[in-house]
């Protein structure tokens, strides 16, 4: 009979098994946008669910399936929500998020796991690929805005994809904040981490600006913009409509996504008729060479992510793999037999 076995993965076994080898994890975000480039990967726009209604949330579900072929073959969905209550609440992070793998032929599932601090890496890690592909050729001062969770990842990502760095603003309006985590990573990275609170300042002294904070309304306006730099807006709200129409070139992790969302900068330019497909480049072909991503030092490039299930899917299932070579997790039955077969 066919076993319903389940590897169950807590937060601190998923460290385990290398969760925060941001290495690694670029890796798999790598393959992902190959396979995805590829057409291997099917990967349904993420719905969600707003409590208590779209506009005025307090808390959402977010469903994130997809189906990742070529050499991996793994179904997957992540259940990602966030609660603004989380934020007052000591003990319990903003956001909480479960992984399930299932195999494509029984569709079993074999695989469960916390997925909370997999959204945090392969979020950077997108932002750590946009820079690699876009940054200056010899960039050597970046600013990132917040210092959160992401902003923790983001400084791991950097490190990795953008060698040259070699002063980092960390700004936060909570300025105790940047200065604990700029302590945290002395040390740790290959540039000197100042932390601030003032982006605009900073962002005049750099030519990679990225952005990955909670701001429900832009901050980054057209006066930020000068040649040269790159912006990278990992969450919805932070640059204004400008920022983008001085852009030389729109780059977007995967636009079949990212086009129902419809507080993304790109997407309301596109909804208003300013812009069009072709007018965007997919990550997908910055990572297959099929565009050369910055054409020159001179032009001001913008990059938006939204993030994708199959990301989450493809770093589960290599630590799931890490975490059966290592023995570690949980095995769990959905049955013994099952009824009414």
């Amino acid at each position: 009979m066919i076993q319903s076995e389940i590897l169950f993965l807590k937060q601190e076994e998923v460290i385990e098994a290398g969760l925060l080898d941001m290495k690694q994890i670029l890796d798999a975000c790598t393959k992902t946008y190959e396979l995805l480039g590829q057409g291997e990967i099917i990967n349904h726009p993420k719905t969600s669910t707003r409590i208590p209604d779209p506009v005025n949330w307090t808390s959402f579900f977010n469903s994130m399936p997809c189906y990742i072929g070529g050499d991996i073959k793994v179904g997957g969905i992540k259940w990602a929500c966030e609660s603004k209550k989380n934020a007052e609440t000591p003990g319990i992070p903003y956001g909480i998020d479960i992984e399930i793998l299932s195999d494509p032929d029984t569709v079993l599932p074999f695989a469960i796991m916390d997925a909370t601090l997999i959204t945090a890496m392969r979020t950077s890690a997108v932002a750590g690929l946009f820079a690699k592909y876009t940054a200056p050729k010899n960039c050597k001062v970046a600013t990132l805005v917040g210092a959160g969770v992401i902003g923790r990842t983001a400084l791991m990502a950097v490190n990795e994809t953008v060698p040259t760095l070699e002063t980092v603003y960390l700004c936060d309006l909570d300025l105790k904040k940047a200065e604990d985590l700029a302590a945290e990573f002395k040390g740790k990275v290959n540039f000197e981490i100042i932390p601030a609170t003032d982006s605009k300042a900073c962002a005049e002294k750099s030519t990679l600006v990225i952005t990955q904070t909670t701001s429900r309304t832009p901050f980054v306006t057209k006066d930020w913009v000068k040649k040269g730099m790159t912006f990278i807006n990992m969450a919805g709200f932070e640059m204004e409509l400008d920022v983008l129409r001085e852009s030389n070139q729109l780059f977007v992790d995967y636009w079949t996504q990212i086009i129902t969302n419809s507080g993304k900068a790109v997407t309301k330019l596109y909804n208003a008729g300013e812009i069009k497909k072709d007018d965007v480049v997919e990550l997908a072909d910055l990572v297959l060479g099929k565009h050369p991503g910055r054409k020159t030092d001179d032009e001001i490039l913008y990059c938006s992510s939204m993030g994708l299930g199959a990301l989450d899917a493809m770093i589960a299932y290599a630590m799931y793999k890490n975490a059966k070579e290592k023995g570690l997790g949980t095995v769990l039955k959905q049955w013994d037999k099952p009824l009414w077969e």
